[in-house]
């Protein structure tokens, strides 16, 4: 039985109402698909095409691969290519499929007072912001997005914990991190769909190379293994075949274009992660 509690649940599409529980599938998911839009956006077409009603936890890529990994959930859609792997290899997720990227940006404050618009690459802008002291605010909660910015300031040679005394520690959500960081004028490392989102209301500017390979972001969807478990397999399945279809994979990249898209469809550019 999976061992979830769901009172942070989020339901986005109550399906054809059959209450048959092949027609409910669990899935764990970040809060850059959610604060982005695009979930509220995608999941009601396949529940449309396929009566099955999504109920989404929303959490981040750490905590989703964590419930995978223990079969609390039916499907998970994260964005951590090396912890995926790692439980792919372990055997404990199955059926990894890579179908759409973008990229992470480090923003903050128009005035940059720690010049990272000059910053050669992610490793030299996190150099100037530990030796600027900056003001820079890190989700630390493990996240696909913290793993990203951990493993930038490792690159750089650098304290992964970001240890220098103007870090501010949200342990929440990218929208909610982004706001912090906008209310204080700091620094921040986004996901490029919820940074757009926001932008706006918390006056950021990117002010990273958007083609810089350590800042790339690719999102897959993944099954945990269901070998004695009691999952819906067979939902789980559908929505991988419908988030990695060709229809889905346009229109994915359509979607929030701006006039560049917000994500650009793996299957479609012929490339994965």
């Amino acid at each position: 039985m999976k061992r979830v509690a769901w009172a942070v649940l989020t339901i986005l599409l109550a399906g054809c109402g059959s209450g048959d529980a092949a027609a409910v599938l669990d899935m764990a998911t970040t809060t850059s698909v959610r604060d982005s839009g695009l979930m509220e956006a995608l999941l009601p077409r396949f529940s449309a095409q396929t009566g099955i009603e999504v109920r989404l936890l929303v959490v981040g890529s750490g905590a989703a691969l964590r419930m995978g990994a223990d079969g609390d959930v039916d499907v998970l859609l994260t964005h951590a290519p090396a912890g995926e792997l790692e439980l792919v290899e372990a055997g404990k997720l199955v059926d990894r499929r890579p179908f759409m990227r973008n990229h992470f940006v480090i923003a903050g404050p128009a005035e940059d007072p720690a010049g990272l618009a000059h910053a050669a690459d992610a490793r030299g802008a996190m150099r100037r912001l530990a030796a600027a002291d900056a003001l820079f605010v890190s989700r630390a909660d493990d996240s696909g997005t913290h793993r990203r910015e951990k493993a930038v300031l490792t690159e750089a040679g650098l304290d992964p914990g970001a240890s220098w005394s103007n870090v501010i520690r949200t342990n929440a959500g990218m929208g909610a991190s982004l706001q912090v960081a906008g209310e204080r004028r700091a620094y921040i490392v986004a996901d490029v769909g919820t940074f757009r989102a926001f932008r706006k209301r918390v006056e950021l500017v990117a002010l990273s190379n958007p083609d810089d390979p350590d800042l790339r972001n690719v999102y897959s969807v993944l099954r945990p293994n269901p070998e004695g478990r009691d999952l819906n397999v067979e939902g789980a399945q559908l929505l991988a075949d419908f988030l990695t279809a060709p229809g889905t994979q346009h229109w994915i990249g359509e979607f929030g274009r701006d006039p560049d898209p917000l994500f650009v469809p793996l299957l479609l550019e012929g490339s994965s992660g």
